[in-house]
């Protein structure tokens, strides 16, 4: 009996080593077809780069800027709420960062909406998307854009700001004589004078006829149409409907700016960037202008903004003209083509 359990073994061993041989090389084989197609997965986006590098180019522009724009709808959203609460003094739970973010983010809202909404219908995306890739600065928000195209654009919008410079100086001009006999009349006339001829007016002096804004004829709810329409343009505002509201709500939030800059440690504390947004939130061309003269002018920006109160908000509104009408960096970029 032992001799035949002996037999046995020695005829079935062959055929179980090979089994296990079997099933060795197979999982070793498995292995090496899911290693070698995950490796192919991890560079799919190079292979793919590399012979679509257009259509690699756009979806990399819209998958990014979507998560850009989600992220700081989000961020809106968020902002909204604090307003939405009964919280008191809302504005000082905000960074300037954030208060930034709730002036610019409606437009770029509106602005995108149309291609959002769009690229939901079934094939339609195939024809915007490629619109929208030519036409940025038309179809799509900073989300989306280049480093060069953010520049390159803001530069662009500021100067189509600037342009309504003169004729909202002209509107200003305007009201010099219905002054006469008003005990700040020759000082505002010093000023208008000096601007007139070439000559940036001081803060201080500019402060001196802040009075004029608390009444006729430069008051809010004073102003002539045609220059509550050269306000919006400078503004950047659209010219509808509640236009003097929207303006308050403008310089109320010029305002807040310029304390969560206070709040954060003041100008010099500004990185570089935020440097410049801020000179062109406001109706400055920051483009090679040195860090201390974008300092200084917003110092004298701030300097105006914190005696700036509910009575005299349409002195932060002229401000624009008041402390940039005569500055060589806004003159270039509106005379640069003539």
């Amino acid at each position: 009996m032992p001799e035949i359990f002996s037999f046995r073994n020695i005829h079935i061993t062959p055929a179980l080593h090979r089994k296990s041989l079997y099933k060795t090389e197979s999982k070793k084989i498995r292995f090496y077809i899911v290693h070698r197609y995950v490796e192919y997965l991890k560079n799919y986006d190079q292979i793919l780069e590399k012979n679509f590098p257009s259509a690699m180019q756009v979806y990399r522009m819209f998958s990014m800027g979507i998560k850009d724009f989600a992220v700081d709808l989000k961020e809106y959203f968020k902002i909204v709420r604090l307003f939405n609460s009964p919280e008191k003094d809302k504005f000082r739970k905000l960074t300037r960062k954030e208060i930034e973010l709730y002036h610019q983010m409606p437009k770029d809202m509106f602005k995108v909406a149309p291609l959002l909404l769009l690229s939901a219908l079934p094939l339609v995306p195939y024809v915007v998307f490629p619109i929208a890739y030519f036409f940025p600065r038309v179809f799509l928000s900073r989300h989306f854009w280049t480093l060069q195209q953010k520049s390159e654009y803001s530069i662009f919008y500021l100067r189509t700001r600037l342009l309504n410079n003169r004729s909202l100086f002209r509107c200003v001009q305007a009201e010099l004589d219905g002054l006469k006999g008003h005990g700040l009349y020759k000082d505002w006339a010093v000023i208008l004078g000096m601007m007139g001829s070439g000559v940036q007016p001081k803060a201080e002096q500019i402060l001196k006829c802040k009075d004029l804004f608390m009444c006729q004829p430069y008051h809010l709810f004073y102003l002539k149409g045609k220059h509550v329409k050269y306000l919006l343009k400078i503004h950047n505002l659209h010219l509808g409907w509640f236009r003097r509201a929207r303006l308050v709500e403008r310089a109320v939030i010029l305002k807040e700016m310029d304390r969560a800059i206070i709040r954060e440690g003041g100008v010099h504390n500004m990185p570089i960037e935020a440097l410049r947004n801020a000179c062109l939130i406001r109706g400055l061309n920051p483009a090679n202008m040195r860090n201390e003269d974008m300092v200084n002018w917003l110092n004298s920006w701030i300097k105006i903004s914190n005696v700036v109160d509910k009575e005299n908000l349409s002195l932060l509104l002229h401000c624009p003209i008041l402390l940039a009408y005569n500055e060589p960096s806004n003159w270039i970029l509106i005379y640069k083509t003539k």
